[in-house]
């Protein structure tokens, strides 16, 4: 009755060898470490081994060893800052198209790693380092989108010879005044033939006959979601060029990103790249017309004014030559004629041909570098604050095309060194699909991080013990085989984590908490039944039969119930609450294996081959 075959023992028992196995490689800890890797021109080799060790060793920082890791050189240092020191040495001593970055490395032995065994991810709030909650301007990507839409119908008009006044973009809509009703007929055919995602509403005013187009719904939705996808993609990519190990990017709701980097502690340099908003344009110099008549407001319709750094004005054509989306390169260098910093542009194809058929044709002419920020300001208007975006373009450099310009060039007119490293990041990452704004800031140093992992060790050991203690005393013999079960639990859960690769965050240790006090709860129902089934003159052996079978029902239902909550939280919730509701959800998984079977297979091996024990409950 209440003997398991054999096959069930067996399972039972490598079930738990293997947990205990992938869940070892979590009390080896970490070793500081900086890492070494590559970018798109340079290799990690054995020189770059040679070199590394060689730079630490004349700096006198200790060691424990170097190591080529998939295409990444990985440097184990003896304290956290011996690692602070490595990483500021390296970076003087190695230049060139590399990324170095603060990481921790596993010491996990060979054999185990070799297995596949390896330690949990910590989070930020256990790791140290920082969190930003960035909101993406949907406003300024609409605008974006119909400016887009304008310079395309612009272009269109030009080609079928159709002539018109003004195309102008207004809020969320842009405005087309043509000349007569025969070129607003023609105009609306070519929106409707080129333009399916415009919703085209005619009209007249004193200018003429007009055109206004608003974006439908369907295509806002998608343009909304174009710009929070692509600005997900460029921040992953300046978090790469920032040298920065195990970063997190996701998206959170509608219109926000959560960007948490492990290891962080500089936030000035990393709001400073991660919430730049600079794009890079060439344009022509206009020539035909005079720049003081634009200055003083009289600015061509094909023009727009620009000013230099220096304040003196320029009249730029409208049309722009080549955007910094085309750039696959950049690298900040030296001019070799005049020794100033410049940064070293790569175009990819598309790019290439593009600037080469303008250029070719413009040999002679002017060419201006706009390089154009955007920056929030907070405004009260009507005794509320309004937040408003603004441009801020500059020209950079205005210099004369003396050849045909293809793949590679160079852009000189930079202040310093810094400004040229920082631009070269930027075009390397790619420029922000529509501007963020930092609306949440936290940083979390590395000693408070080791704190929470210090104290949340703690809360789980004597939560632990409180249990162990009270099972102990209530049930006896019973209660002690719940608290192995509990110890068995905890094992499941960590090799669960580690196999998973999952992160464990503060919410996610008072998920395993709670998962302490609730595993022993099954246990609890199924000893009261056997009590009860005890009290009413049931034999023992019936007794455990009937606590096991009748209970079973109960438990079932209660951590059905618990799981469908965590798996909601997981569901909806973001961050923090995620890490919770995973520890939660594999803690009633394991419980409900550790509670039922695993209690049930030791309690029949104690009273299994007894004809009428007597239970110690």
């Amino acid at each position: 009755m209440n003997r398991y075959p054999l096959w069930k023992n067996i399972l039972i028992l490598t079930a738990l060898l293997i947990a205990g196995l992938y869940a070892l490689p979590n009390l080896y800890g970490d070793d500081p470490a900086v890492q070494i890797s590559a970018g798109r021109t340079a290799t990690v080799d054995l020189s770059l081994s040679e070199k590394a060790e060689a730079a630490l060793k004349q700096a006198n920082i200790e060691y424990k060893g170097v190591s080529l890791e998939d295409d990444k050189l990985l440097i184990r240092l003896t304290s956290a800052d011996d690692q602070l020191k490595a990483k500021d040495v390296l970076n003087q001593a190695i230049k060139g198209d590399y990324i170095i970055a603060l990481n921790l490395a596993s010491t996990t032995p060979s054999w185990l790693a070799s297995l596949g065994a390896e330690p949990m991810n910590l989070g930020l709030d256990l790791r140290g380092g920082v969190h930003f909650l960035m909101e993406v301007d949907m406003d300024a990507a609409i605008k974006q989108a119909l400016d887009s839409y304008a310079s395309d119908l612009r272009l269109a008009l030009r080609d079928d010879k159709i002539r018109y006044k003004q195309i102008k973009v207004e809020g969320q809509e842009f405005i087309v005044v043509l000349r007569n009703t025969a070129d607003k007929d023609k105009a609306e055919s070519i929106i409707r033939r080129d333009m399916g995602d415009l919703q085209i509403n005619e009209g007249d005013d004193t200018s003429g006959p007009t055109l206004s187009m608003t974006m439908t719904e369907k295509s806002l939705r998608e343009t909304k979601n174009l710009a929070l996808q692509q600005n997900i993609i460029t921040l992953r990519n300046r978090i790469n060029e920032l040298g920065v190990a195990e970063p997190t990017v996701q998206q959170q709701g509608d219109n926000r990103i959560v960007v948490q980097l492990p290891g962080v502690q500089d936030t000035a340099q990393a709001k400073k790249i991660l919430g730049a908003t600079a794009t890079l344009e060439f344009r022509l110099v206009d020539i035909e017309h005079d720049v003081q008549d634009a200055v003083n407001g009289r600015i061509p319709p094909n023009s727009v004014l620009y000013y230099s750094r220096e304040g003196r004005p320029y009249l730029l054509d409208k049309r722009v030559m080549l955007t910094g989306e085309h750039i696959i390169n950049a690298a900040s260098t030296l001019d070799g004629q005049t020794g100033t910093p410049a940064v070293s542009v790569t175009l990819d194809g598309k790019g290439a041909r593009a600037f080469s058929n303008v250029t070719g044709d413009n040999i002679g002419n002017p060419m201006a570098v706009v390089f154009i920020e955007s920056k929030a300001e907070t405004k009260l208007v009507d005794g509320k604050e309004v937040k408003v975006r603004r441009q801020l373009p500059e020209i950079i450099n205005v210099a004369t095309i003396r050849d045909q310009l293809s793949k590679k060039f160079q852009i000189t007119g930079l202040d310093s060194t810094t400004e040229a490293r920082d631009l070269a990041l930027l075009l390397r990452a790619g420029a922000l699909a529509a501007p963020i704004e930092i609306v949440e800031e936290r940083t979390v140093g590395p000693s408070l991080g080791q704190d929470n992992i210090d104290q949340g060790f703690a809360s789980v050991m004597i939560g632990f013990t409180f249990v162990l203690v009270f099972m102990l005393i209530w049930y006896r013999l019973f209660g002690l085989v719940a608290n192995i079960a509990l110890a068995a639990n905890l094992i499941f859960i960590i090799a669960l984590l580690s196999i998973l690769q999952a992160t464990l965050t503060l919410p996610g240790i008072a998920g395993i908490v709670l998962t302490v006090g609730m595993a022993v709860d099954a246990n609890v129902l199924i000893f009261e039944r056997i009590r009860e089934e005890l009290r009413i003159g049931n034999s023992p052996q019936s007794s455990i039969n009937a606590g096991y079978s009748k209970a079973f029902s109960t438990i079932a239902d209660a951590n059905v119930t618990t799981l469908i909550a965590a798996i909601v939280l997981f569901g909806f919730g973001t961050g923090s609450i995620k890490g919770f509701a995973v520890t939660l959800a594999l803690g009633i998984v394991t419980s409900m294996f550790t509670a039922i079977m695993g209690t049930r297979a030791v309690i029949n091996l104690i009273y299994g081959r007894q004809h009428k024990p007597k239970l110690s409950i």
